[in-house]
C-alpha cells in the first residue's frame, strides 16, 4: 500500500492547494491525511481506486478541519493590535528635513557625487562620466560625503 499512496503524493497536492487558501495549509492537509490513510490501512479494500479513497478522506478532513476552526475562538476579532494603523509621520519627515538641510551644507563637489549614486541611483561609472573625472574620485567623495552626513546626523550621546 505504501508504494501506491506515495504515488499518489503531487494529486493530492493539487487537490490540498484547490481547497486550501495557502500552500502552507494544503501541505497539512496532505500530511494530515497521509496520517489518516495510515492510521486507517487496515480499512481500505483492495480493489478500491486508491486515489479516490486517498481525496475521499483529504475532503474529509479539509471539512473537519473548517467546522474545528470555526468552532475555535482565536480572537482576532477582539485584538486591537488587527485594527488599522497609520504610523506617525511628522519625526521621518523632520529627519527627511534635516537630512536635505545637511546634504546642502557640504561642499559642492562632494554634494553632487551623493546626490547623483546615492539618490538618484546612478553607477559609480555613469557619475564619474557626469563629473568628468575618474571613478576613484567618485568613490573617494561618495564615501566623504557618507562619512559628514553620518556625523552631522548622528545623536549625541
Amino acid at each position: 500500500m505504501s508504494d501506491d499512496v506515495l504515488s499518489h503524493i503531487p494529486a493530492m497536492r493539487a487537490y490540498a492547494r484547490s481547497l486550501c487558501k495557502g500552500a502552507l495549509d494544503a501541505d497539512d492537509l496532505v500530511q494530515e491525511t497521509l496520517l489518516r490513510a495510515i492510521e486507517h490501512a487496515d480499512k481500505y479494500r483492495a480493489g478500491t481506486h486508491m486515489r479516490a479513497w486517498l481525496f475521499t478522506i483529504m475532503r474529509n478532513r479539509f471539512y473537519t478541519n473548517i467546522r474545528k476552526a470555526a468552532r475555535e475562538r482565536t480572537g482576532d476579532a477582539d485584538c486591537v493590535s488587527g485594527g488599522p494603523v497609520t504610523q506617525p509621520d511628522q519625526e521621518w519627515h523632520l529627519r527627511h528635513m534635516e537630512l536635505w538641510r545637511q546634504i546642502g551644507a557640504i561642499p559642492l563637489h562632494y554634494r553632487e557625487a551623493i546626490v547623483l549614486v546615492s539618490v538618484l541611483g546612478e553607477t559609480y561609472i555613469r557619475a564619474a562620466q557626469i563629473l568628468d573625472c575618474d571613478i576613484g574620485t567618485i568613490k573617494s567623495r561618495v564615501n566623504r560625503a557618507r562619512t559628514m552626513l553620518k556625523t552631522a546626523l548622528e545623536p549625541e550621546f
